[in-house]
């Protein structure tokens, strides 16, 4: 009975380390990943290929309510997403970086 028990923990231990794995980027010997600070992914990985910056509305309920009848200016948080090409056969990467930390990481196309 020990069996089956050795081979369903391996294969969650498997599962475990593949989903660890889909959440990062390899700059040559370097591993980027959900938390890394903006100036290690300059410094591992260098300029991304391609940057793009949008503006996050922050939550509105956040803001302080203003004298009826005035204009209010919703604050918003910068968000930026950097592409980078790891290389042939690795997929297109982009990590979304708030906050000065990267708290996504996307993958596109394969590198052909």
């Amino acid at each position: 009975m020990k069996f089956p028990f050795a081979l369903c923990a391996a294969a969650v231990l498997l599962g475990l380390s593949a989903s660890a794995g889909a959440q990062s980027l390899r700059c040559s010997s370097a591993t980027i990943g959900v938390g890394e600070p903006r100036s290690g992914v300059l410094q591992k990985c260098g300029e991304p290929i391609a940057r793009d910056s949008f503006c996050k509305p922050v939550d509105p309920q956040s803001v302080a309510a203003s004298a009826p009848g005035t204009a209010v200016v919703l604050p918003c948080e910068k968000i930026d997403e950097w592409t980078y090409n790891p290389g042939y056969g690795q997929f297109i990467t982009t990590l979304r970086l708030e906050a000065g930390k990267v708290t996504a990481v996307t993958y596109g196309d394969r590198v052909k």
